[in-house]
């Protein structure tokens, strides 16, 4: 795949990109455990700065790198905005947050005497430079939710970002350089795939992280295993919307909106199947329905408009393949289900699909079982909990999932049995810094954000101290 910014709003390509050579990533990781040797020994307090000055030249890169992050990926110029502000904002908390969160851990001093010693810690040590491999629907946001913490612990960083947007993975290697950050602390890389292996194999690369599909997932995983390193992988999801009878239903569907199409529907945590119960199953999908029919679909540069292209011709043909399948096999298309037939002429060569809502799913069906990656939605009728717990866990994957109920005890079931990263009760699945992000099943292992994601790039180093002859222990 070429390196380039292609604009899914009309096809055009905008500008392309020379792969580095080996000759170039064999300086980027000289450049990096170099950097690391010395970066490991700064305090928090100089993180903290450099990580807040970083935070402080996005705020006023905001409306540029939006528009950068919506050219070459097509997400609503708005949504862009809001992600460059909450990536400033994850900056300054763990900047904020770091030092606590990695503060040293004493056992009791009984537990210390048990051990024989006189006392006893943990603490903890950045693992050296790690590999990140990142995708292009949330482009500065899933960088970010890897590098401040990476970066507050000690850690360098090398970035592989998706090919399809270059210019988003050059502004982040330039905001860290801007912010003062040490040469060769945090680096991007512009290679292809194919290069992967090879970085993730040198032995100067201590760790990796990946956000995207199960077979990169599943790839990054094999070699990094071969190696014996670290690796961190928040993959794909299939993430279940249930509505019980006591929700608030046109909350409920109005929220469901969102958490269908946020990012044009690109979105690992986008709620994707909605499972309702039978007593609220009708006005639900109504309204739900009429909300998704009436989003504006067209230029992502546009403010006024909800729904913008795929990022990619291939992602619209996958969206296409998924919901033809389920036609064809008895499902009913609500509404879309097809490319818009009235845009105008500039974008008529654009990777655009329909809000979709399909009903009458069954399990024979492709959409049952895979992620439809796009702005279309699946509802499916429970009869009680029972079934739409067993409906919900129904998937391979197991990121998030949302839950509208007001019964508590339903809550709690829900809590102890669906299988899941998080359970999110009466609103839609969201990252914070402050909460950990993660799945199970094949959305992957590990946890990114809060400080179980700042620790999974640490060395948890157990300080003994032999206590003294005579003193009793």
């Amino acid at each position: 795949m070429a390196i380039a910014t292609v604009n899914p709003a009309n096809g055009e390509t905008l500008r392309t990109f020379d792969e580095l050579g080996a000759e170039q990533i064999e300086q980027r990781l000289a450049a990096a455990e170099s950097a690391f040797r010395s970066y490991r020994t700064t305090g928090f307090s100089e993180r903290a700065r450099l990580l807040d000055r970083a935070a402080d030249l996005l705020d006023q890169d905001q409306d540029d790198i939006a528009r950068t992050m919506t050219i070459e990926m097509g997400k609503p110029l708005a949504a862009a905005r809001a992600e460059a502000a909450k990536c400033a904002k994850a900056m300054r908390w763990y900047a904020r947050n770091a030092e606590e969160l990695l503060a040293d851990e004493h056992p009791s001093q009984d537990e210390v005497a048990d051990a024989g010693a006189s006392h006893a810690r943990v603490h903890y040590r950045p693992l050296g430079v790690v590999l990140a491999v990142m995708p292009w629907n949330f482009p500065l946001w899933q960088v970010v939710r890897f590098a401040a913490p990476a970066l507050m612990a000690g850690n360098a960083g090398l970035l592989k970002h998706a090919s399809n947007v270059p210019q988003t993975a050059l502004y982040l290697g330039d905001l860290f350089r801007r912010a003062g950050f040490p040469d060769g602390v945090f680096q991007t890389l512009l290679v292809s795939s194919s290069a992967v292996e090879g970085i993730l194999r040198d032995p100067r690369v201590a760790a990796a992280t990946l956000t995207g599909s199960e077979p990169a997932g599943r790839s990054v995983a094999a070699i990094a295993g071969d190696e014996v390193k670290k690796t961190v992988l928040e993959l794909g999801g299939s993430d279940p919307f249930v509505v019980m009878s006591s929700a608030d239903i046109e909350r409920a569907a109005a929220v469901a909106v969102t958490a269908r199409v946020q990012n044009n529907g690109q979105s690992c945590i986008a709620a994707k199947r909605f499972l309702v119960h039978a007593d609220v199953h009708e006005e639900f999908t109504r309204s739900f329905t009429a909300r998704m029919a009436a989003l504006a679909v067209g230029d992502p540069l546009a403010e006024s408009t909800d729904v913008g292209p795929l990022a990619t011709e291939q992602g619209r043909a996958d969206v296409e393949a998924l919901v033809d399948d389920a036609v064809r096999r008895g499902a009913t298309a609500l509404c879309g289900g097809q490319r818009p037939k009235h845009l105008p002429k500039d974008l008529s060569k654009g990777w655009f699909y329909e809000p979709t809502v399909l009903t009458g799913i069954t399990p024979e069906m492709r959409i049952h079982r895979e992620e439809a990656f796009g702005p279309v939605a699946t509802v499916y009728r429970v009869q009680g909990i029972d079934e739409a717990v067993e409906l919900a866990n129904d998937t391979p994957f197991g990121l998030s999932s949302n839950v509208w109920t007001r019964d508590k005890a339903e809550q709690e079931r829900f809590v102890r049995d669906i299988e899941a990263g998080g359970v999110f009760f009466n609103g839609m699945t969201a990252s914070h810094p402050a909460l950990p992000f993660g799945g199970v099943k094949r959305s992957g292992y590990g946890r990114e954000l809060s400080g179980h994601g700042i620790r999974e790039f640490c060395n948890a180093t157990t300080v003994w101290h032999a206590a003294e002859p005579g003193n009793g222990s």
